[in-house]
């Protein structure tokens, strides 16, 4: 049997072995070489030592001949933390399979299928490696809530976001959560979608990739484990450490309103969680960069002593960042004392772009797509992250707008002359933040001048609200405007002639990298 054809009849395991008769609450097996590819242990394949195993709270390593023992109960996933240099095998939608799920009740029963019974403990659980080449600089592929509702809104993301993607060299990719919007049935079709970029791919789970007749947050796992596996693990590519986390808290479903159900959520990790994090984290050297991967950002309602614990445990590094989606708008935080971060330098929160924009809502385009901008103001879209070492750099993809488009510019297409100094100029940076210079200037000569972050609606967001005719169903009307993080403002100068002009604008990121983009404008001699 292919290696393809072994995994894809395996489902959610990525190891097999001839399963014993007496159940074994001690799993016991190898990492191992997989020299030729067939996820099965052969004669002559060499285990691999000091490789993580974990149980979602202790961490074991392997031994000398690749061995290890980790205790489980009935309701576990036993999985390998890949090491450095090694790639763990991918189904036919390039989902990694790292992991072998212990259920042998199989799942409670709900709406959305769990787990089946896994039956047994097999006598041996290992874990087939294959080599790969891991570079200190590579590219990652960030999807923030794709949230398709239908099969109709799966088809926008793949011509939108994913069509552009095909054939992409990104070491991987990772969906921030919200992979769906409550139709778990849906998994296996996005899946197929996403996985025609190529590359394997990572999942977070969102608050709507739950199970919402769960009656607690240790059940709301169940169809999404089914499909991707554990709901928290890690593990290194190149010279960096990924930490994917579970921070959706599931309290139960409501029952005063059936209208609630999906709501009843905060930020958290909890205590088993919590644990894997701690032990995780003892491992890795002070001076490799951490990356944290999480749906909820840090900065929502969260239970408040699991985020300061979190904090506690990262701000001993000096090299950890994080990324979350679940906003639906772009926004880079440095976390800091007025936070609840006592670390010596902020701590860098990245909200990120979601794919889906505001919920795939607004005036179809040409093609039928809605054109679902983000309540900043800011396309939908992805985020690409470029790493060299311990450093990184993160870009904005707008999805549908010519080339590498960074920023947009909102200007009167005429004003009178007497006027100019009382006319404003607005950007929008998409990828911008407080540690953003935004600057203009005319007519390609002279000094460029600074433009003065505001937080303020965007006014082209606005003006597409206002496009949105009376026949558009109000359920897919773009939602109201928020303060947009990243939007910068200025006046015109006095003394300009009448005439066409020509505005450049220039923004320059945190990394030093400079983006310009151009427009005309008429002055008026009145």
């Amino acid at each position: 049997m292919s290696a393809f054809g072994f995994f894809a009849h395996l489902g959610a395991l990525a190891l097999i072995v001839a399963p014993v008769a007496a159940q074994d609450v001690t799993a016991r097996g190898a990492v191992f070489h997989d020299r030729n590819g067939d996820g099965v242990r052969d004669a002559g394949e060499p285990g691999l030592a000091d490789v993580g195993v974990s149980n979602g709270r202790e961490i074991v390593h392997t031994d000398e001949q690749g061995r290890y023992r980790i205790g489980l109960d009935d309701d576990d996933i036993v999985f390998v933390l890949k090491p450095r240099g090694w790639r763990t095998p991918v189904d036919e939608d390039r989902i990694p399979r790292f992991f072998h799920i212990h259920k042998p009740a199989g799942s409670p029963a709900s709406e959305y299928p769990g787990v089946a019974p896994t039956g047994p403990l097999p006598e041996s659980v290992d874990f087939p490696l294959t080599p790969q080449e891991e570079p200190e600089r590579f590219e990652i592929l960030l999807f923030g809530d794709p949230q398709p509702r239908d099969q109709k809104e799966i088809d926008y993301l793949a011509h939108t976001v994913v069509e552009p993607l095909l054939g992409s060299d990104a070491a991987f990719g990772v969906t921030l959560g919200d992979i769906l919007y409550d139709d778990l049935s849906l998994f296996g079709s996005i899946n197929r979608t996403i996985a025609l970029i190529g590359i394997p791919w990572y999942n977070v789970l969102g608050n709507h990739d739950i199970n919402f007749d769960a009656e607690d947050d240790a059940r709301s796992d169940e169809t999404f484990e089914s499909v991707y596996g554990p709901s928290y693990y890690s593990f290194d590519y190149g010279p960096v450490h990924f930490l994917v986390l579970d921070d959706v808290h599931w309290k139960g479903r409501v029952t005063d309103s059936e209208a609630h159900v999906g709501r009843n959520y905060t930020g958290g990790l909890g205590e088993d969680q919590l644990e894997f994090i701690r032990r995780d984290l003892e491992a890795i050297p002070d001076d490799q960069l951490v990356v944290l991967f999480m749906h909820i950002p840090l900065i929502a309602p969260w239970v408040e002593p699991e985020r300061e614990r979190l904090y506690r445990m990262l701000e001993k590094r000096p090299l950890a960042m994080s990324v979350s989606a679940h906003y639906h708008y772009q926004e880079h935080l440095w976390l800091t004392e007025k936070d609840g971060w006592r670390g010596a330098e902020p701590h860098h929160h990245v909200i990120a772009v979601t794919t889906c924009g505001s919920w795939w809502r607004g005036v179809p385009d040409e093609q039928g797509i809605p054109v679902t901008t983000m309540r900043d103001g800011a396309p939908h879209g992805w985020l690409s992250m470029t790493f060299d070492g311990s450093e990184y750099v993160m870009d904005y993809h707008a999805a549908r707008e010519p080339g590498n488009q960074q920023m947009h510019v909102w200007a009167p297409e005429s004003f009178a002359r007497r006027q100019a100094h009382v006319t404003e100029l607005l950007v929008n940076v998409y990828n911008g933040s407080e540690r953003s210079r935004v600057e203009f200037r005319l007519d390609g000569a002279g000094d460029w001048s600074p433009l003065t972050q505001t937080a303020r609606p965007d006014p082209y967001y606005e003006e597409a609200k206002g496009r949105e005719t009376e026949s558009l169903p109000r359920e897919w009307k773009l939602p109201g405007a928020i303060p947009s993080p990243h939007l910068w403002s200025a006046h015109f100068p006095r003394g300009l002639e009448a005439g066409q002009h020509r505005l450049d604008v220039r923004t320059t990121d945190p990394w030093g990298r400079t983006f310009e983009t151009s427009r005309s404008f008429r002055v008026d001699d009145r």
